[in-house]
């Protein structure tokens, strides 16, 4: 006898639609007949991790499991922008235009504002008629430094990430590592940003994390100290917990990346190489390469970094998102390796068009090899923002 698939039951289409795996079968299934279609909300009710999308220009989103570039159709920014973070599939983007700081779903277009770059507390004065000292900011010595749009935009803040999807919840947070030295935190609502660490500690951090868990911020500094600022309304402001760890192993990187495997918080050390390219006009230009990595374990009774040998089945995304631990046989991409971007110079190019440093890093071999959309010349434009993990997410 025929069947009418139509013709299911809600709760059966309902119990289907919450197992698929990616969004793109969601979307699928959803289209499969009118009935369905019109039952199904447009955003899952439930979804899964999600594949992290590459996103190569301004438009040109790249997905890894089926080799296929999708351009979104994203509002044009009107001069050159600076994507500073990206959680839960939201982007932090800044510009040189304004002080805003923007976050947008490339996915439903949606977009929300964080308090601007003069909202932060050493931000003594904007003005767009002191052309080239637009910004007046207190430095940490007690004195006052100028710096132009451009720089701010590209400098002022390191990274910033959420909490959680601001279309979820009006409770997310933000946090922020400003300068080197400084770690600051706003709320959904404020008009403001708040610094929650003290300048006088000196840690340089290097990167933030949140952890759903625990619901706190972790931030890491080059020497592998942690940072934990915990997200509490019946203690606000917060203040961080600065966690000393043992120097029992020395970390051979130059750039370090903070990750939670579930309750597992890793140190995933990024070891770059200086090269010199000549250009067709015979001069040479300094690169860096990334030419390995190694990752660290928190043991948090000895409050020391343990070396790791290998992921298992887990796959590291990192680079200017905030860092993913997800199980690549799940989501369709490579267990026990790193995919990594190019987070730390966007001028790091080595010929007409530039170059970016990003691939994947095998941890059983200790190779390299290239992600799959970025052959030569492809997608890489001097003066687009660096590519950028994106978690797709239609919520």
């Amino acid at each position: 006898m025929g069947v009418d698939w139509s013709d299911l039951p809600p709760e059966i289409i309902e119990a289907i639609a919450g197992n698929l795996p990616t969004y793109g079968d969601y979307l699928r299934f959803r289209a499969t007949c009118r009935s369905w279609h019109s039952f199904l909300p447009q955003a899952p009710l439930r979804l899964g991790p999600q594949l992290p999308w590459l996103m190569l220009s301004r438009r040109a989103f790249f997905h890894l499991s089926t080799h296929k570039t999708h351009l979104l159709n994203l509002p044009e920014p009107s001069i050159r922008t600076r994507n500073c973070g990206s959680s839960h599939g939201w982007l932090i983007t800044l510009n040189e235009e304004s002080p805003s700081i923007i976050l947008l779903n490339p996915l439903t277009r949606a977009t929300r504002s964080l308090p601007p770059l003069t909202a932060f507390p050493s931000v003594i004065s904007f003005s767009y008629s002191n052309i080239g000292r637009e910004y007046i900011v207190r430095n940490r010595h007690g004195g006052v430094d100028s710096f132009n749009l451009r720089q701010m935009c590209n400098s002022f803040v390191r990274k910033i990430v959420l909490s959680s999807s601001p279309s979820r919840s009006n409770e997310f947070s933000a946090f922020a590592i400003v300068g080197e030295r400084n770690l600051a935190l706003c709320r959904d609502g404020d008009d403001s940003w708040i610094f929650v660490s003290e300048e006088e500690e000196l840690h340089c951090w290097e990167d933030a994390v949140h952890h759903d868990g625990s619901n706190s911020f972790y931030a890491v500094s080059k020497e592998g100290t942690v940072a934990v600022c915990s997200i509490n309304d019946e203690c606000f402001p917060p203040r961080v917990s600065i966690v000393q760890t043992v120097a029992s192993v020395r970390f051979s990187g130059d750039i370090h990346y903070a990750v939670f495997s579930g309750e597992i918080m890793m140190l995933v050390s990024r070891i770059l190489e200086q090269e010199f390219d000549d250009d067709a006009g015979g001069e040479s230009n300094l690169v860096y390469r990334t030419v390995g990595f190694e990752i660290f374990e928190m043991n948090w009774c000895a409050l020391k970094w343990e070396k790791l040998e290998s992921l298992g089945d887990r796959a590291l995304f990192i680079g200017g998102n905030s860092s993913l631990s997800l199980f690549a046989g799940s989501i369709g991409c490579l267990g026990d390796c790193i995919y990594f971007t190019d987070d730390y110079s966007d001028f790091n190019c080595d010929d007409a068009c530039g170059k970016h440093d990003l691939g994947i890093f095998r941890l059983w071999d200790q190779g390299i090899e290239p992600l799959p959309c970025y052959p030569r010349n492809s997608y890489s434009r001097l003066g687009w923002p660096l590519p950028i993990w994106v978690s797709p997410n239609p919520s």
